[in-house]
């Protein structure tokens, strides 16, 4: 029998900037408890030991200023709650303490355990309402942004775990493989004020593959969107040729409400098509936590290969990517998945897992530039199991 991934055609993916799971989506347990959201009674303690409790009180914007720290030693912090011992756990009770370390004051630094109600962002409530949520997919590293999305687009991050652009000419981007293997792909960046943040990692004779979002926009109106799709928000508030236009990534203190508005732009270009919507995979996913809590725990994975000095991660301790970063927001949209939750571990390193698995099925028979990191990460195209379309979204 057919199901949807026999009709599967295009594969997007959407990432947002800095914000976790817990943050946007956890308050969604209260309605629907297969949604692994923070506990009513979770608290963090602040620098007296007092306990700090979550409250639904995050705002769209300026509350999280100054940005709240997201580098390695903040993240460890947040994550282990500044035990460096040989036997720590992870507790994920150092996130007040890190956020109180940039402007020592205990009110401001609770605020880093605000959370929003989903009537606050009803385009991310809707969408993680009426098709797959993922409970458990993490950030690749505890770190920042760039490393992160490293694993996005390579699968790895080369053994950065900083914002240094140092992927140039290390390995074969998952845009050169589909090329490679005859397929079209393309990076949708926001515009030239606020190009992407890959073009020094990504460009390699490969031009081609750079477009921006009205490109992406007028690709779904006429039905010539790319086999992957990877689309980036706008990064900056900056004039547009009719006014100004906001930053969409939701990065504190940027608008979160900006960022819903572009959400739902991506989901409306697809859905507005009708060929489109029923052969389109659409993923929804942000970068990294951004310093924001998160009750659950990151787990082990299997390492890449590489390893970060003491120096590297200024933490004075190795890393050598066995363990992901903190847990995010994802949500995969199609009429061909049930609505639900998914239980299993995934991160960055799913991405390129996941599309060169769909479209470049014999990869592995010819390429071993892929990490053992990115042959391990779980895939999701096996959610698209309904044998008839939905029509009830």
């Amino acid at each position: 029998m057919a199901t949807g991934l026999d009709q599967l055609k295009h594969i997007v993916v959407l990432m947002m900037e800095n914000r976790s799971f817990d943050h946007m989506l956890g308050a969604l347990r209260a309605t629907n408890s297969a949604i692994d959201g923070f506990p009513d009674d979770w608290t963090n303690p602040d620098p007296t030991g007092a306990a700090v409790k979550v409250q639904p009180l995050a705002a769209s914007r300026g509350q999280l200023t100054p940005d709240p720290d997201h580098h390695f030693p903040a993240v460890d912090k947040q994550i282990f709650n500044g035990d460096t011992s040989a036997t720590r756990q992870a507790t994920m009770q150092g996130f007040v303490r890190s956020f109180y370390d940039q402007q020592q004051d205990i009110a401001h630094a609770s605020q880093i355990l605000y959370y929003f109600t989903p009537s606050q962002l009803p385009i991310l409530t809707q969408l993680a309402q009426q098709f797959v949520v993922f409970n458990r997919w993490f950030a690749s590293i505890p770190g920042p942004t760039i490393c992160n999305r490293a694993f996005a687009h390579y699968g790895t991050s080369f053994g950065s775990v900083s914002m240094d652009m140092i992927f140039l000419g290390k390995g074969q981007s998952l845009y050169q493989r589909l090329l490679a293997g005859g397929h079209t792909t393309k990076l949708y960046y926001f515009d030239q004020a606020s190009s992407t943040m890959e073009v020094a990692n990504l460009l390699q004779n490969q031009p081609q593959i750079f477009g921006t979002y009205q490109d992406f926009l007028d690709a779904c109106t006429n039905g010539q969107l790319p086999d992957y799709s990877f689309v980036e928000p706008n990064y900056s508030d900056h004039a547009g040729p009719t006014g100004e236009l906001l930053a969409s990534d939701q990065h504190p203190d940027h608008d979160v409400i900006e960022g819903e508005r572009f959400i739902g732009s991506i989901y409306n270009a697809i859905r507005n098509n009708a060929t489109l919507w029923a052969s389109t995979a659409l993923l929804i996913v942000y970068d990294e936590h951004g310093g924001i809590f998160d009750h659950v725990p990151p787990p082990d994975c299997t390492p890449d290969g590489y390893t970060a000095d003491g120096t590297a991660t200024g933490t004075g301790q190795p890393f050598a990517f066995n363990r992901l970063g903190v847990r995010v927001p994802a949500i995969l949209v199609s009429p061909w998945v049930a609505k639900g939750v998914d239980n299993r571990t995934f991160e960055h390193a799913s991405i390129p897992a996941t599309v060169t698995n769909f479209f470049l099925k014999t990869y592995d028979q010819t390429n071993t530039d892929r990490t053992p990191r990115e042959k391990a990460a779980t895939t999701f195209l096996d959610l698209l199991t309904l044998d008839t379309m939905r029509t009830d979204v």
